[in-house]
């Protein structure tokens, strides 16, 4: 124990560190050589030399490819970790001596990003126009690892609760139904009452196997004796969403909000038809213990604002 927290706090350096990511991330030690523009016998010396360290190893070696053993999945997140906070102490300083506020770094789901988090970060830019945001879309299966990493200060999106934890902390801001969309010029758009036979009918956007709301909408159409569409495009991309609705006159889900925003914009048509499935809040999620920025903190405030529409 006491070698490896010699190791963790004085041993390994930047270059080490960095190398344990690329090699993760490629799983091949040409490739993480190519990326680190090194050669390839430089980071097996490298690799042999961390690993001889922590007397143990940590990446399995064959013709395929290189493997992390389970220390080595351990040293990796704790090399993220400690990049992470690098890249954000690194930001911070450059905008004090550029003058700017700060950088917050925000992992959202399409949910929230067009009604809460874009007016929110135009809220923050009127009080501090040279604060940076950097925005992470995804899901909560890609963004939270990389909230628990330090990669990211906040999370906006629905609040699955599949992802509660003791290391996380939520804030419910406010309840989004869901809606059936389709482009403006789609035959459905302009019936006075769409029936989910209707929808069956149709190709359809629909999320991902995996995810609850694929299952909670196929659950729809059981319960007006009918199946679940047969031409499927799966995707929870909302550019993927809009382009199939171009292109192939697909149906598709979206939070009834960023629908009625889009809609305006004139960019898709809200079908009349009631999508009752039971949704999670959209709302917030950040590390629990973790000090926030002052820019971060600024940032919750504006979102808070937003939804409540102050």
């Amino acid at each position: 124990m006491a070698q490896i927290d010699r190791v963790l706090r004085s041993n390994l350096k930047l270059r080490h560190l960095q190398m344990l990511v690329a090699l993760d991330q490629f799983r091949h030690l040409g490739r993480a050589a190519e990326f680190l523009s090194i050669t390839q016998p430089a980071v097996s010396k490298t690799l042999a030399e961390i690993e001889s360290m922590f007397g143990l190893p940590l990446f399995e070696r064959s013709t395929r490819g290189t493997e992390p053993t389970a220390a080595g999945d351990s040293v990796v997140r704790f090399a993220r970790s400690v990049l992470a906070g690098f890249d954000r102490t690194r930001d911070e300083i450059a905008a004090e001596a550029s003058g700017a506020i700060g950088r917050t770094s925000v992992g959202a789901m399409v949910a929230a990003t067009p009604v809460l988090l874009a007016p929110a970060v135009e809220r923050l830019k009127a009080r501090s126009s040279r604060t940076t945001v950097l925005i992470d879309e995804g899901d909560l299966t890609r963004l939270l690892p990389k909230l628990r990493l330090g990669e990211l200060d906040l999370f906006v999106g629905r609040l699955e609760p599949g992802y509660a934890s003791p290391d996380l902390e939520t804030e419910a801001l406010f309840d989004d139904p869901m809606a059936a969309v389709v482009h403006p010029s789609h035959p459905l758009a302009g019936k006075r009452k769409v029936q989910w036979a209707d929808i069956a009918a149709q190709p359809c956007v629909m999320p991902p196997p995996w995810a609850s709301l694929r299952v909670k909408l196929e659950q729809q159409f059981f319960a007006h004796d009918l199946l679940p569409p047969a031409d499927v495009v799966e995707s929870a991309s909302f550019l993927s969403q809009i382009t199939f609705l171009q292109q192939r006159g697909a149906v598709a889900f979206m939070a009834r909000s960023v629908a009625a925003h889009f809609a305006q914009q004139g960019m898709v048509a809200v079908l009349k038809l009631p999508v009752p499935v039971d949704l999670p809040p959209v709302g917030l999620i950040t590390l629990r213990g973790q000090r926030v920025t002052p820019v971060t903190a600024q940032l919750v405030e504006c979102l808070r604002e937003v939804a409540r529409g102050t």
